[in-house]
């Protein structure tokens, strides 16, 4: 079995976040002022995290929240940053470059609801769950194989040094789930892996669903279905603790926080 912690960050702010002008994957904005003190502050609240990976959308604002991250990381400085197209925002079409009022506007004449719409030339909301399912499976795969070399190690007498999991994440001793309630099995408090997730709002919102839709993650009680339905804030941080059993048994996934944005106090954001 193994046991991997996943963080999910969305990129800092940009000016098109702030106007309310949609970018998808063909506006390829970078960070604003605002956006680059929002990834600033993200990367203190995790910088005593001990990532073991850190990926990212290959698309310029995550990318430069990814670096902002890691460089405020104290564990970070040898982990080289790997960008994935499969974390990439949803695809727009011809919405992109317009205003969120556009797209509302053609999702009326549709005669459908703004979020499950999709313009002409766009992604589905299928079609951004498999990509997210499909990240997702390569990460649980990536797990499994780090947790095999390990057993090897360890088997052979070259014990690696292991994460535990309260000791990792500034609000694992928040949470009331069962995951963290119990002292008397402290290996399954172990981590194999610790992963960095930067990527996109919609993106983000898509991956969860898949969690909570199809994969039955385990949420906070105090969660809200207004909070687990709403896009995360501009550097929001989402956090899960992810159980792989042997064979073809479903992950099992607990949520320890979703679009924190607790560190953003402080910065001036006037994010939408």
């Amino acid at each position: 079995m193994a046991r991997f912690a996943l963080t999910l960050v969305r990129h800092g702010e940009t000016r098109y976040n702030k106007d309310k002008i949609l970018q998808g994957q063909g506006i390829d904005e970078p960070l604003s002022a605002t956006g680059f003190r929002q990834a600033d502050a993200a990367g203190m609240f995790l910088s005593n995290m001990k990532f073991t990976h850190v990926f990212s959308s290959d698309l310029l604002r995550a990318k430069q929240t990814a670096a902002a991250i890691t460089g405020k990381n104290k564990f970070c400085k040898d982990i080289v940053i790997k960008y994935d197209a499969r974390l990439r925002e949803r695809k727009y079409g011809v919405a992109e470059g317009k205003p969120l009022s556009d797209l509302k506007a053609m999702a009326k004449a549709a005669r459908q609801q703004c979020p499950s719409f999709t313009p002409s030339g766009g992604e589905t909301l299928d079609e951004v769950r498999a990509r997210a399912k499909d990240f997702f499976e390569f990460l649980c795969q990536l797990s499994l194989e780090e947790s095999q070399k390990k057993v090897v190690l360890d088997t052979a007498g070259n014990g690696l040094e292991t994460l535990e999991e309260k000791s990792v994440f500034p609000w694992t001793n928040h949470y009331n789930g069962p995951e963290f309630n119990s002292d008397n099995d402290k290996a399954a408090k172990m981590l194999d892996v610790n992963i960095l997730v930067v990527s996109h709002g919609a993106y983000m919102r898509n991956w969860i669903h898949y969690f909570v839709s199809e994969l039955e993650c385990n949420l906070p009680t105090t969660l809200t279905k207004s909070q687990l339905s709403s896009v995360s804030p501009n550097t929001g941080v989402s956090h899960f603790i992810i159980k792989l059993g042997n064979g073809n048994i479903k992950p099992e996934i607990s949520c320890v926080c979703l679009n924190q944005d607790a560190h953003l106090v402080d910065v001036d954001s006037g994010n939408v």
